[in-house]
């Protein structure tokens, strides 16, 4: 499809800047003897402003800048003069295909209308959320999180070890023999342990954790063992027998409020979502029923993970 040059004019729009559309497709011109005084800033582009119509139905500046919006971040670096039409090819073939899906009746299928349905209820679900929580999510709350969470908890410890995991016990028995008589751990992780993923170039290396990190188990096993030792006792977990090495052992430094900024945010933003949910839950009417249709007494809402 064709677009005019005012549709490509777009792009200096979406960019923020003031360049006009005669300026884009100007020929190049000489430059000017003295520098012309600084234009005045320009004024927001309005998003209502028309850029196409299919069938009669708009599309607008507000359009475009929310589908390049929702685009990944390597797409926004594309040039705006490249991108923009794209966008406005996309939306126009949107449209059409819409008008013809709904010409064919799609939009009275019961499936359909259950996509589109849900569609529309998750948006307003998630519209209604950043409304709520975007003004609870500041420099200050963020701050306060990060006291409580981070700053003001005991540190804690953590180990760094190594192991090998096999199917059976006698197997493990039998690596630990080994490694007592002198066998490399690292060797022996490679050739016989399970964990592919430590394993190999790794040598069973597990790096640091925390005692939550892990299986309780294995947990419990390796944080009673000193710094360079090898549990005598093979491990028992659902995955199967370990061989443990501890290799050292240290406090867990307490990250700074930059290091952690987007973990606080994320954690904040799951509270606020959560007391929110749990507020509207409160004002509605909630009955469960089994599956014959009969109403399922004192039914209790799933619970909610535990704040930290």
């Amino acid at each position: 499809m064709r677009l005019s040059r005012s549709t490509f004019a777009l792009a200096a729009l979406l960019a923020g800047t003031s360049v006009a559309a005669s300026t884009v497709f100007a020929a190049p011109a000489a430059a000017p003897a003295a520098a012309a005084p600084a234009a005045a800033p320009a004024a927001a582009p309005n998003p209502d402003m028309l850029i196409a119509t299919v069938n009669g139905a708009k599309i607008t500046l507000g359009d475009v800048q929310r589908a390049a919006g929702n685009l990944p971040p390597q797409a926004r670096q594309i040039q705006p003069s490249v991108l923009v039409p794209l966008i406005v090819n996309q939306l126009v073939d949107q449209k059409a295909v819409q008008f013809a899906a709904e010409k064919e009746g799609l939009t009275r299928k019961p499936d359909v209308k259950a996509a589109m349905d849900a569609a529309a209820a998750n948006a307003l679900q998630n519209a209604y959320l950043e409304e709520k929580v975007s003004p609870l999510v500041t420099d200050a709350t963020l701050h306060d999180f990060y006291q409580t969470h981070y700053a003001n908890k005991k540190p804690e410890e953590e180990i760094h070890a190594r192991h090998i995991l096999v199917d059976s016990e006698a197997q493990a028995k039998d690596i630990i023999a080994q490694l007592d008589k002198g066998a490399d751990f690292g060797k022996l992780a490679a050739q016989l342990s399970k964990d592919k993923g430590s394993a190999g170039a790794n040598g069973g290396d597990l790096g640091w954790f925390k005692k939550a990190d892990m299986l309780p188990a294995f947990s419990a096993a390796a944080f009673a063992m000193k710094p360079n030792t090898i549990t005598q006792t093979p491990v028992h977990t659902q995955y199967g027998w370990h061989v443990i090495q501890v290799l050292a052992t240290r406090t867990a430094p307490i990250p700074t409020f930059d290091q952690v900024h987007d973990q606080v945010r994320q954690e904040l933003i799951r509270d606020k979502v959560r007391d929110i949910v749990q507020a509207a839950e409160s004002q509605v009417k909630v009955v469960h029923y089994d599956a014959q249709g009969k109403v399922i007494p004192n039914a209790a809402p799933a619970a909610a993970p535990a704040k930290k």
